[in-house]
């Protein structure tokens, strides 16, 4: 029985940091239909991001704000995960997702300057990371039903940092080594 119910108050002491191994393992596919546990952890995932959201919540609790959190950052090997966004439109978007997978992408990239964040990341670290801008994602939503989401602009960039942490990818693999600040020729700003 996992300690992540509904009722679990996650924290930053439950958050797993950069070198822990279980960050860079592709995670396991999860069992459809889903069971109580699982359906139970996303919501407790969710809610831990509405909390991080929350100046007076943070602020007691002293958590970092997320906007997506993976099962493997808090220390499961599932292929699922929450986010909790606005994006640049202003527009709330909420994703509890199981086993999902990008079937589609565009040609453009997009990145956020001056780099992403990780909650599993305490040190600033530099450079662009090249997402793109519209992508089809096909998972299982808390419901056990099979959807398809079209996101483009921030929620694409932040469904792929999410589904990167699923295969074992850190935001910062996928900056250029020799270059933090090089693009792809098809590569523009989100802001």
């Amino acid at each position: 029985m996992s300690k992540f119910d509904s009722n679990y108050f996650i924290t930053m002491k439950d958050i797993v940091r950069e070198g822990n191994p279980i960050l860079h393992q592709a995670t396991h596919k999860v069992a459809v239909p889903l069971s109580s546990e699982d359906k139970e952890t996303l919501i407790c995932m969710r809610n831990f991001l509405k909390n991080s959201q929350d100046p007076t919540i943070a602020k007691k609790h002293k958590l970092r704000a997320g906007v997506g959190l993976s099962a493997n950052q808090i220390g499961l090997n599932k292929r699922m995960f929450a986010a909790y966004l606005t994006d640049e439109n202003d527009r709330k978007h909420e994703y509890m997702l199981v086993n999902p997978k990008i079937i589609s992408h565009s040609v453009s990239m997009i990145y956020l300057p001056p780099s992403e964040g990780c909650l599993s990341v305490d040190r600033e670290i530099q450079g662009f990371v090249p997402r793109y801008e519209r992508i089809k994602v096909k998972g299982i939503n808390l419901d056990g039903e099979e959807i398809m989401l079209k996101l483009s602009g921030y929620s694409s960039i932040v469904i792929q940092h999410e589904i990167d942490h699923l295969n074992g990818i850190m935001f910062y693999d996928r900056i250029n080594k020799e270059n933090p600040f090089k693009l792809p020729e098809n590569s523009r700003s989100l802001y």
